[in-house]
């Protein structure tokens, strides 16, 4: 069969490249014919790499390696990369082995070519997958028609462009929204605008809510609480919340020293997004944001705990003390 050397900082396409190499091996054996190690040490790396031809069909070994290449010095002493390279030249027929190192999102960082284990696995099948960047709004549409597409979906191109602006560049994120219009649009299968407007939680939804935190307009701010409810779960208002917050508090904290666009690559948002929420904090203290972000979290730990009694309650008391 073959080695493969994915790498980058798009970890939800590296996953789906692999579910697709897993989903070629016999169901039937998969406990067998599958396995994930994670950073092993030389001998169970050699060994792995060494395992004989199977009676039940092909394997797959997927190897994440981040920490091979972390560091200053090689994971690997000489004598064992020099093993390793002879192992992959000889790799069994029956045998698929993927290394796979995933890089921080949004930090630009590169794995260092000069290493002799990238050069080894660079000879085998390198395939980079890096984040789109949130302004190729014209990428990361072609990726949600191609994914709605094996959901057996389309998407209006409104509808795609308002998903784009809400999300920026998360493809897990786009993924679980595409499960959630295909339910609603059962039996049909065209997605609308209007249809990703229900689901969603716009960044105006979120806005309204924490300004009127910000503004001491505590029973306003607890109205609009209660009408996300009617269409969302407290936990997905308050992760959605959580993660606005940790954007606005990036944006507040580097706007005088980051352009619009840098901080778009930053927070991972649309840099129209990114304008419209400078203007919207013009007046609003970070120190506020981190401390909402704080009780928040505290009462989001309590919540996946099972220690509290009424989470609608426990979220409101979060939101406003």
């Amino acid at each position: 069969m073959a080695v493969y050397f994915f790498y980058g900082d798009e970890d939800f396409n590296i996953e789906l490249e692999l579910e697709t190499m897993r989903s070629k091996l016999n169901p039937d054996f998969l406990s067998m014919s599958f396995q994930t190690l994670d950073n092993p040490e030389y001998p169970e790396l050699i060994n792995a790499l060494r395992t004989p031809p199977m009676m039940f069909g092909d394997m797959l070994i997927v190897i994440n390696s981040d920490k091979y290449f972390s560091g200053n010095k090689n994971y690997f002493e000489e004598a064992e990369l020099e093993d390793i390279e002879d192992a992959l030249k000889n790799n069994p027929e029956s045998l698929n082995v993927v290394f796979v190192v995933r890089l921080p999102r949004d930090e630009n960082k590169k794995l260092d070519s000069r290493r002799k284990l990238y050069k080894i696995l660079s000879k085998h099948n390198p395939k980079e997958f890096a984040a789109f960047k949130t302004y190729k709004t014209a990428e990361i549409a072609a990726w949600i028609k191609q994914r709605a597409k094996k959901k057996d979906l389309s998407l209006k191109d409104e509808a795609i462009e308002l998903l784009i602006e809400q999300i920026g560049n998360n493809l897990r994120q786009f993924d679980g929204e595409l499960d959630k219009l295909k339910l609603i649009a059962y039996p049909e299968k065209l997605i609308t605008r209007k249809m990703v407007e229900d689901i969603a939680i716009s960044n105006q939804d979120l806005f309204n809510i924490t300004e009127m935190i910000m503004k001491n307009e505590k029973d306003k701010a607890l109205l609009e609480f209660k009408k996300l409810t009617d269409r969302k779960h407290p936990l997905e208002i308050l992760a959605a919340i959580q993660t606005m917050l940790r954007k606005w508090i990036i944006i507040k904290t580097k706007s005088s020293s980051c352009s619009p666009m840098e901080l778009s690559k930053l927070t991972g948002q649309h840099e129209f997004v990114v304008k419209q929420s400078l203007a919207k904090l013009k007046n609003t203290k970070a120190a506020d944001l981190v401390n909402l972000r704080q009780n928040l979290y505290e009462v989001e730990c309590k919540i996946k705990s099972a220690e509290a009694l009424d989470i609608v309650s426990e979220v409101e008391i979060a939101l406003i003390r």
